[in-house]
């Protein structure tokens, strides 16, 4: 349910509208959602994170682990991500207890542009415990 511009609530929680570009700290029922490769090796970035701060474990490349959910982006092109996002999207919608932080998953070591990503999620948007970078959500409403 969104509040405002800023702030929803789900599981009478307030939480941001939007995935903030910095995460350091979530709640029990939160997960960091980040890039990954298929090796698990978390070794920078949003990777690193999710293993310093989430519970991500190395050498497991793909779902959840700790509070962290890892969606592969290194093997090749944007067509080679889409199983794995539509394979989170199922797992977030049949996971209601939890909420999920997408990060801007594939825009830093992986090279891609928000305008690549972003259309993978398409089917995330409307999902009530998804939560999307703001630039993701721009390009989703153009």
């Amino acid at each position: 349910m969104q509040t405002s511009n800023n702030q929803r609530i789900y599981n009478n929680i307030e939480r941001p509208s939007y995935t903030p570009a910095a995460i350091s700290s979530l709640k029990a029922d939160e997960i960091f959602v980040f890039g990954s490769n298929l090796h698990g090796q978390h070794g920078g970035g949003a990777a690193r994170a999710a293993v310093n701060k989430f519970g991500a474990v190395w050498g497991q490349g793909v779902g959840l682990q700790g509070q962290s959910y890892a969606i592969p982006t290194m093997q090749g092109g944007v067509e080679t991500i889409k199983p794995y996002v539509d394979q989170f999207i199922s797992f977030a919608k049949e996971h209601k207890d939890l909420f999920f932080y997408v990060t801007r998953i594939g825009c830093g070591i992986a090279g891609f542009n928000d305008s690549d990503i972003a259309p993978l999620f398409k089917d995330a948007v409307e999902v009530e415990n998804i939560c999307l970078p703001e630039t993701f959500v721009k390009i989703l409403k153009l």
